[in-house]
């Protein structure tokens, strides 16, 4: 399936991996919510601390090639390309780098070249550029392809697909392909939103899964490869010691910013509905210390839009009017000046659906402001997967009409998922 390149969606600049792990310390986590397990020691181990602790395993006689970025790193802080460069039994000879580049610091949509790292001295061959999949010539010398970078466990996000891009390269060249495992922050017990129509399949959703797939990347893998009829030598390094209903705040593992407006574990958890609003002529806190936690536009009627909202009794998240002025955001929407916003406060985790919610607020907005509020109609659709979403919105249908039919699409992924689920 030929992937059509298109921005992603992107996050606040403003924290950082040890404000995060600061907050976490405190007893609180980013959610919103309580954090219960975010004060205990790390019991977890990723993937790569699988491969750092007990052998190279099935990467051990092969020579690698490793797509990563800053993320990719073991629980006590160690690079997974320093790692595997200096660990006896792996071959490490090339690096590939997804969107952000291998170092995770270029905005959204920016093309990566192609260079040199400067630690290892090992060539970066960029997947977000002229080519989003690794070409025969990049797989020369090569054995096997390893993908270690953390997902955040949302349909919009490039990395899984340029994960699922690169498995479909070795499966048609006959190289091995192994995923170093990580938990989804988001959980793996629930899946919300509508599932992606193939027909809208693009590099914010290549094929049809849901806006919260429930997922890490390793079983995601494992569906798409399984699913899909790629029949790639796939082997998936696991998690030691994480459970489907954890929350990344209570894994005791840092978090660090997956892209350079990723703050924390807050933005993730509204991040399957707010992203929609990408597609429209809102702004989604990008520049701000809270994106993705908050849409806005300078001449939105917040107190009257959560009005609209509150009437549609949703559940787990509590709606406050905010000010906030984007400060050189990457998608160019209100810089330096003052939008009033909505800021959107996970209060159950349980009950809280982004998705919906986000559909809610589409809607609030649309009643509210007739004459103002707007659609980026491709990009919107891109990101909706499907164009029914949008084309709802304009015939003024409710909540209900827009979401019903979205239980159907779930149950049956769920149906589809459950056999490759890897933990409890």
């Amino acid at each position: 399936m030929k992937a059509h390149l298109s921005r992603i969606c992107v996050f606040s600049q403003y924290n950082t991996a040890l404000l995060a792990a600061l907050l976490a310390a405190c007893g609180t986590g980013d959610s919103g919510a309580p954090s219960a397990g975010s004060d205990a020691p790390v019991t977890i181990r990723t993937g790569i601390d699988v491969v750092a602790a007990e052998g190279a395993g099935p990467l051990a006689g092969g020579r690698v090639g490793l797509i990563t970025n800053h993320t990719g790193l073991t629980s006590d802080g160690r690079s997974t390309i320093d790692v595997l460069h200096a660990h006896p039994e792996v071959e490490l000879v090339a690096l590939f780098a997804p969107e952000h580049g291998i170092r995770g610091d270029a905005e959204a949509g920016a093309i990566i070249e192609d260079g040199r790292d400067t630690r290892t001295g090992l060539p970066v061959h960029s997947l977000y550029g002229e080519v989003n999949t690794p070409t025969a010539e990049m797989l020369e010398g090569i054995d096997v392809l390893v993908f270690d970078i953390q997902d955040i466990g949302t349909r919009y996000y490039t990395y899984p697909w340029t994960m699922a891009l690169a498995l479909r390269t070795a499966a048609e060249n006959g190289r091995r392909f192994i995923v170093l495992d990580r938990p989804n922050p988001l959980g793996g017990v629930q899946v919300q939103g509508n599932v992606l129509d193939s027909a809208f399949a693009s590099f914010v959703g290549l094929y049809p899964v849901p806006m919260r797939h429930g997922l890490t990347v390793g079983e995601l893998a494992q569906l798409i490869n399984a699913q899909f009829d790629m029949g790639a030598d796939l082997h998936v390094v696991q998690v030691s010691g994480w459970q489907r209903a954890q929350w990344y705040d209570a894994t005791g593992l840092p978090w660090v910013a997956p892209s350079p407006n990723m703050p924390n574990l807050e933005s993730a958890t509204h991040y399957p509905g707010t992203c929609l609003f990408e597609g429209t002529n809102l702004s989604v806190g990008r520049g701000t210390p809270h994106a993705f936690q908050q849409i806005g536009a300078p001449w939105l009627s917040p107190e009257a839009v959560i009005a609209r909202m509150t009437a549609m009794s949703l559940p787990g998240v509590r709606l406050e009017a905010v000010t906030f002025v984007p400060e050189s955001p990457g998608d160019g929407k209100f810089d330096g000046e003052s939008a009033r916003g909505i800021r959107f406060h996970a209060t159950d985790r349980a009950t809280y659906d982004p998705t919906r919610t986000a559909v809610a607020a589409l809607i609030a907005i649309r009643d509210e402001h007739p004459d103002r509020f707007e659609f980026l109609e491709n990009h919107f659709d891109r990101l909706a997967g499907t164009d029914r979403l949008r084309l709802g919105l304009l015939a003024n249908d409710a909540l209900y009409s827009l979401t019903e039919g979205w239980r159907s699409q779930i149950a049956g992924f769920e149906e589809r998922r459950r056999v490759h689920l890897l933990y409890p």
